[in-house]
């Protein structure tokens, strides 16, 4: 019987902790919902072609400061809320944050193929940034060593396939 309790007190403290259950978090939702598909941030409306992430990198100078409509996968999302992911194309790798810190994306985005509507750069993360970013990651900040050079778009929008 004693067992019993204790089993049943561990089961409830790990379906009450949204972490250890696994569920999804989401802090924001859609501002639009579409068939297939959710807009995080602001409505995106008409705006052209999108240009794969690996295009824009490639012609990083011409694209620097310049709002972009770029596609790519998300490789990994902050676990802890959804406050940034990093997108990918290939080889070529892209944090995303949200700007004035105003959305969130799902943590169950990881996989997606998503659409992004927002300011690209180059930046230098200090070694503290670095880490911060791995641990949210839910990667090792033990491993970062030093500042690191990253391309970064600050989205306005962000689609995400629901399927």
């Amino acid at each position: 019987m004693r067992k019993s309790a204790a089993l049943l007190s561990l089961l409830a403290v790990v379906a009450a902790s949204p972490a250890l259950a696994g569920d999804v978090i989401r802090l924001s939702e859609p501002v639009e919902v579409g068939a297939g598909y959710e807009v995080f941030g602001a409505p995106v409306g008409e705006i052209g072609e999108p240009v794969r992430l690996g295009e824009i990198v490639a012609a990083s100078d011409k694209y620097a400061g310049e709002q972009v409509l770029a596609t790519a996968k998300v490789a990994k999302v902050c676990q802890k809320k959804g406050c940034f992911f990093v997108a990918h194309d290939g080889d070529v790798t892209a944090r995303v944050t949200f700007v004035d810190y105003s959305f969130f994306v799902p943590t169950d985005s990881g996989g997606k193929d998503v659409t992004i509507v927002g300011t690209f750069n180059r930046k230098v993360l200090s070694e503290a940034q670095a880490k911060h970013y791995a641990e949210d990651a839910g990667d090792d900040p033990a491993k970062v060593r030093g500042p690191r050079e990253e391309y970064a778009i600050v989205a306005t929008s962000v689609v995400i396939p629901t399927t």
